[in-house]
């Protein structure tokens, strides 16, 4: 492992201070990675916030991060594999291709692979482990940066247990293959403790490839364990030393071909043969350490040093007789499955899109307690790195027997050759002023980074040889934000905000211009009794709006990696959240509400290279986010059991930049899908499950990446045991 000399020095005065040290931190470690620490502090958040507790996880028990994030206003999400291997999430119009415009982290620290230099990777993680998952959206989400104009996934894994030993296992089986096992066992010490938790899934996928019949499924492991180290609880000054280890890997048999209309509607759940070979196969490695010390009763500080590295290789196809995908190929492949292609034979390309990654880095925030005047004060360094070495084989593809025959086999490294990096250093100081009911948050964030590209002609394998590309960029801002909360009584809060939102340039925006944003917010809150609401006006106000070109939007294979500028783009909206909890007997009946309104509008006539833009024309609305979405949970929960129902509607989305009414053939048509799942406790440790996705079996489109269509899961039941000790 190698890491930076920047923080080795910070590493080993890390360890040394908690070796000397003889104090202790009792408080659930939770607590110091997360955004809002516990239920009640998000109703005094000054922004867009919600908590997604570990009962709330279980209600459905989705190992699909975007089945679950729906329950949060102002989040879009946007299938692709049916299963959410690959989240593309969005927050307040800023677009979900691979989450890239969003900050993801899992305990406290960036999670993506290189969310500097390549923010749109192919890895998130394991929703199915998480025990909470926070959404931080406004003026707060300043605080956590790269990315503060849609907001923050936080996800927080196991803690563990206080007890001396305990545990769970948890183990589902379901309709077209799928698999769940999922156990840990931890316990605490008197000054030491740890937990271990093993989380595995799988399914043979709900598509099927035609003549073949070859697998579409996916296998995903996921290993972690935690030590705590504390220091006597009667202790001069509160500490813990928490070390995390975790491994993942994957593979899967997804693809990027989806189908022509005329195939979608006789056969949603077919793919083409052309597509038999397309996997994924992925490794991701982490080391987190954690240290938090009560230095006094005011000031409370902590730091976490932590290390990714993270490989993949999707083989994929990537063209058919010399056409890309959304060039013709998708077309080639259906009239070769169809019998009405006039050769015997095609030619298949398929990419090795191999990419390695690795980030490292330190944060450490400081809490003090003025009184009136809640403080943080923080600084990160953090180093990121994209390696990208990728090739193309070539095969024939035969009508006999479907067969795909390797013709030519590429040169490793010889389609793309490629080094795309980030440094950076972020310092914020955020300040919660209480005034009588009045609390005034005001925050403060710098960034300083450099961002560069190393590239080298396509069929150049020799990194010693002469680049095409040798760039690198630094880039400086300041982002201020303000915000007040008013408690109008005991019940209600009103709440406002203004903030800077920012996104950094990619290596390969050839401007270097930053997305930058001012955005608002005004709302309030409403908490009496059994009813809970909150509803909110967001305004974004782009100067520049980044769209970046991934293979998973379309783009031509030359221009992937690339950023373009949108200019000025405008984007506003409602969101609405409510719940309430009724009564009915020994029943209990809790229903949940989630709403989201959004306009959106280009301010410039622009040509871009994202097939998804295209050419724009002022007044063009964005691509893939509806201006309606609404869920409806409802419940009834018994001594013993519950069962819960779920509906979700989409609006009509657009598939490419336009106004008016939509042409056909660019849009997806709104659509309506519900989930159900029951409970029953057969014992005071022991519950059974049964989950339906999609219960009333819709066939919807997810997606039209490509010029194709990709479709989202039918339904699928899961019958399920866990056990708790």
């Amino acid at each position: 492992m190698r890491i930076s000399s920047f923080f080795q020095p910070a590493l080993i005065a890390l360890s040394v201070v908690s070796a000397i040290s003889n104090t202790a931190i009792a408080d659930d470690d939770i607590e110091r990675l997360a955004i809002f620490g516990n239920a009640q502090a998000v109703n005094d958040v000054p922004g867009s916030a919600h908590m997604i507790s570990q009962a709330e996880l279980e209600k459905f028990d989705f190992t699909d991060i975007m089945r679950t994030l729906r329950s949060v206003p102002g989040v879009y999400v946007l299938e692709e594999d049916g299963y959410g291997l690959r989240p593309n999430i969005g927050m307040r119009g800023t677009g979900q291709n691979r989450s890239e415009k969003i900050t993801i982290m899992e305990d406290g620290v960036l999670a993506a692979p290189a969310p500097y230099s390549a923010p749109s990777a192919y890895y998130f993680p394991t929703a199915g482990r998480m025990q909470q998952i926070e959404v931080l959206k406004g003026t707060s989400s300043a605080m956590y940066g790269p990315r503060t104009t849609g907001g923050v996934v936080n996800m927080l894994s196991r803690t563990i247990p206080n007890e001396s030993l305990a545990g769970q296992i948890n183990l589902s089986a379901g309709e077209d293959g799928f698999a769940k096992a999922h156990a840990y066992v931890g316990g605490a010490g008197e000054n030491v403790s740890s937990v271990v938790e093993v989380f595995r899934y799988q399914a043979d996928g709900f598509k099927e490839v035609n003549h073949t019949g070859g697998d579409t499924g996916f296998v995903k492991n996921d290993i972690m364990a935690k030590v705590m180290i504390n220091s006597d609880s009667d202790a001069k000054y509160y500490q813990e030393l928490e070390f995390k280890l975790k491994y993942s890997d994957e593979n899967s048999d997804e693809t990027y071909m989806g189908l022509t209309e005329a195939d979608f509607e006789a056969s949603p759940y077919s793919r083409y043969s052309a597509s038999q070979l397309d996997n994924m196969d992925t490794k991701h490695k982490q080391m987190q350490i954690n240290h938090h010390i009560k230095l006094s009763d005011r000031f409370i500080l902590g730091t976490s040093a932590y290390y990714n590295e993270f490989s993949r290789n999707w083989f994929k196809t990537s063209k058919v007789n010399g056409k890309s995908l959304s060039g013709g190929a998708i077309d080639i492949a259906a009239a070769f499955d169809n019998g009405t292609f006039s050769d015997d034979e095609i030619v298949v390309d398929v990419k090795a899109n191999s990419r390695d990654y690795e980030s490292q880095g330190i944060q450490t925030v400081l809490n003090a307690d003025f009184g009136a005047h809640q403080v943080k004060f923080g600084a990160r360094y953090h180093e990121d790195e994209m390696d990208r070495f990728q090739w193309v084989n070539t095969y024939s593809l035969d009508n006999t027997n479907y067969d795909m025959t390797l013709t030519e086999a590429g040169i490793h490294g010889a389609d793309s050759n490629r080094i795309d990096s980030a440094k950076a250093i972020a310092l914020f100081v955020h300040d919660e002023y209480t005034v009588g009911d009045f609390i005034i948050n005001a925050g403060l964030r710098y960034e300083d980074m450099t961002i560069s590209r190393k590239d080298w002609a396509k069929g150049v394998v020799d990194r010693s040889s002469p680049l095409k590309t040798d760039v690198s960029n630094d880039v400086e801002v300041l982002l201020p934000s303000l915000a007040v909360t008013y408690r109008v009584n005991n019940d209600l809060i009103i709440i406002g905000g203004i903030q800077k939102g920012f996104a950094p340039p990619a290596p390969g925006n050839d401007k270097t211009e930053n997305e930058e944003s001012i955005n608002y917010e005004l709302g309030l809150r409403f908490n009496k009794q059994a009813f809970n609401g909150e509803a909110l006006f967001f305004y974004s106000d782009y100067e520049n709006m980044h769209g970046n070109c991934t293979a998973s939007q379309g783009c031509d294979d030359n221009n992937i990696g690339n950023q373009y500028n949108a200019g000025e783009v405008k984007v506003s909206g409602l969101e609405v959240k409510t719940g309430y909890e009724f009564t009915a007997g020994a029943l209990t009946i809790p229903v949940d509400l989630t709403y989201t309104f959004t306009t959106t509008e280009f301010q410039n006539t622009f040509q871009s290279g994202l097939d998804t833009w295209g050419n724009v024309t002022a007044g063009d609305e964005l691509p893939y986010v509806p201006e309606n979405q609404l869920q409806l949970s409802v419940g009834v929960v018994g001594e013993k059991w519950r069962s819960d129902v779920l509906v979700r509607y989409v609006d009509e989305m657009r598939t490419t930049a336009g106004q008016n009414a939509v042409v056909g053939g660019e849009s997806i048509a709104n659509h309506t899908v519900v989930d159900m799942a029951a409970h029953y406790n057969v014992a005071e440790n022991q519950e059974i499950t049964f989950n339906v996705d999609n219960l009333l079996d819709k066939e919807y489109m997810a997606t039209r990446a490509h010029g194709s269509i990709m479709a989202g899961k039918p339904r699928s039941v899961t019958l399920g045991y866990k056990y708790s000790f």
